[in-house]
């Protein structure tokens, strides 16, 4: 009974964890333990690591540490790469010393041991192609060519040059302090990569993502269709009615045969639990970015235009409350009228809720078809963005 609290406790920790890392800034967690988590998790622990290093090491501590960040984050570097194939290979590991002697079984055949592998071995293309794919380099060569394929909508992006490329900056690219290059069409640098979604890898890494929540759940499946075969292979159920007398109703069986599989296949159980949690937060990455190529946007745009509309609210506010103090004052300086109403002067909306809504135009959207093929097969690669360079030239 010890083990099942144990691992109870364990889920609950776990998921409190990777929820408050993930969604602690959302507002509906606004003044909640799980927003102080997500600080201490993001800001706070470092925050008091560094503190204790610098008391204890000195200046040079902090500044080893510094360093170390620096690369870590701010520098292109392998490590989440190697960790990402350390957590698929051990995983499988686990999973292959642990419950391949029960393949095939009452539920699963054969065919499942190396469908597994299969999985693992497409699962890290799509990583090997999302990661060092071009994610669509602009450069003095092809930037009029991307200029042509991405026009400027002058709201969120404007004719302007790269400080650093000391090239002009198409519509939709974005110069990634980390590689050190100018991408078209960014959406972000991801560390799990090494490298910038750009407009070339996008579709990748969409694949990447989508193939490993359906390769994790086809394993939370697979898993708990072995248990379940064990189940039926050493009669359980049989044993507990007959032998010890419990109800066979699902109530009755239920926590006996819950104790039985925490006691005899934790492992098998533990896996389940991390392969769901996975799976559930891969794919709402997933469909959070399919919203976003369903709409043709990308995370870079997302924050834009929320820094765009922000912005546009804040001056036609400022207008509206320029136009209410000048007509408040030319009604001061005009001849006297009857008093107003109370109840009408109560009811009457402020100037600034008048104030015209600020629209979101994104010109890029050309509708959900477009959108998808855009992404499957981008504008670099067609013919017509080679004819574009020779009409160019």
């Amino acid at each position: 009974m010890a083990v099942a609290w144990l691992l109870v406790c364990h889920g609950l920790i776990t998921a409190l964890v990777v929820v408050s890392f993930l969604c602690g800034q959302w507002p509906i967690f606004q003044n909640t333990p799980i927003q102080r988590i997500h600080h201490f998790l993001t800001f706070g622990a470092y925050d008091y690591f560094l503190r204790c290093v610098g008391y204890v090491l000195g200046e040079k501590g902090t500044n080893a540490i510094l360093s170390v960040e620096y690369f870590c984050c701010d520098r292109p570097n392998p490590i989440l790469q190697v960790i990402y194939l350390s957590i698929l290979g051990a995983t499988y590991y686990f999973i292959a010393s642990s419950s391949f002697k029960y393949i095939p079984g009452y539920y699963l055949s054969e065919v499942h041991r190396y469908l597994s592998l299969l999985g693992i071995a497409i699962g890290v293309v799509l990583f090997l192609l999302t990661s060092y794919t071009d994610p669509g380099t602009v450069n003095a060569g092809n930037v009029s060519q991307y200029i042509a394929a991405y026009p400027y909508d002058n709201m969120i992006y404007t004719e302007r040059e790269c400080s650093t490329c000391k090239i002009l900056k198409p519509a939709r690219s974005k110069h990634c302090s980390i590689c050190d290059r100018c991408v078209a069409r960014f959406d972000h640098h991801c560390g799990w990569m090494n490298n910038c979604i750009g407009e070339k890898n996008t579709r990748y890494f969409m694949a990447f993502l989508l193939w490993h929540f359906f390769l994790c759940l086809y394993g939370t499946v697979a898993l708990g269709l072995i248990l379940a075969g064990r189940l039926k292979e050493l009669k359980v159920v049989y044993i507990l009615t007959v032998y010890y007398g419990i109800e066979n109703s699902f109530r009755s069986l239920t926590p006996h045969v819950v104790q039985w599989l925490l006691g005899a296949y934790n492992t098998q159980i533990l896996l389940m639990v991390f392969l769901s949690i996975v799976s559930l937060l891969v794919g709402g990455f997933f469909g959070y970015h399919a919203n976003l190529c369903r709409t043709n946007t990308t995370t870079n745009e997302t924050f834009k235009w929320q820094d765009y509309i922000s912005w546009q609210r804040k001056i036609k506010e400022a207008k509206a409350s320029a136009a209410a103090l000048k007509a408040s004052i030319n009604g001061m300086s005009s001849e006297s009228k009857p008093p107003e109403s109370k109840w009408k002067a109560f009811f009457r909306r402020s100037p600034l809720e008048e104030a015209e809504t600020v629209v979101k135009n994104n010109i890029y959207d050309k509708g959900i078809i477009h959108n998808i093929w855009e992404i499957i097969t981008p504008l670099s690669t067609r013919r017509s963005f080679s004819q574009t360079k020779s009409k160019a030239g």
